[in-house]
């Protein structure tokens, strides 16, 4: 008999210290409100009653980049913007993460021309993409979803 069967009979769980911490990292992401065009109303749709997402720890967004740890960026970055978006993303606590809603966002969109950032990812490493010209709310559900995969994932560093 080994020691998981033995345990599991004396209701122990057992687990890493890893996992515990990317568990609860997962369960408890404060996601930063930063709306700055049509994606913003999907992504405050995905945050109402029909779609829900406090059953993901995301029961509010935060208007502080100090209390969140998810930056959402939902729409399209103009060049004026990128450091204001780049200051709200240093002053967010480790560990952080990014999602680009929309493809304003990933990649620039319909707006090929000088006034518009080609993608957040040149001003903040973006850790999911979202797609659609706006995405639906499943569509951002589904890149939490993604990055939560993602999290669990990581190893633990060493702070220096």
């Amino acid at each position: 008999m080994g020691l998981e069967q033995k345990a599991a009979n004396m209701g122990v769980v057992t687990t890493t210290l890893e996992q515990a911490v990317n568990w609860s990292r997962t369960g408890a992401m404060w996601p930063m409100l930063f709306g700055l065009a049509c994606c913003a109303i999907e992504m405050m749709a995905a945050q109402a009653s029909h779609f829900d997402m406090s059953r993901f720890g995301m029961e509010l967004m935060r208007p502080s980049p100090r209390q969140s740890d998810l930056m959402i960026v939902a729409g399209r970055v103009s060049r004026k913007m990128a450091p204001i978006v780049r200051r709200l993303y240093d002053q967010m606590p480790d560990p952080k993460w990014v999602i680009a809603m929309g493809d304003c966002a990933s990649c620039g969109g319909v707006f090929n021309n000088y006034a518009i950032v080609q993608g957040v990812d040149e001003v903040v490493p973006v850790d999911v993409y979202v797609a659609g010209c706006p995405p639906r709310p499943e569509a951002l559900i589904h890149g939490v979803v993604t990055l939560h995969e993602k999290v669990r994932a990581e190893k633990l560093v060493k702070w220096t």
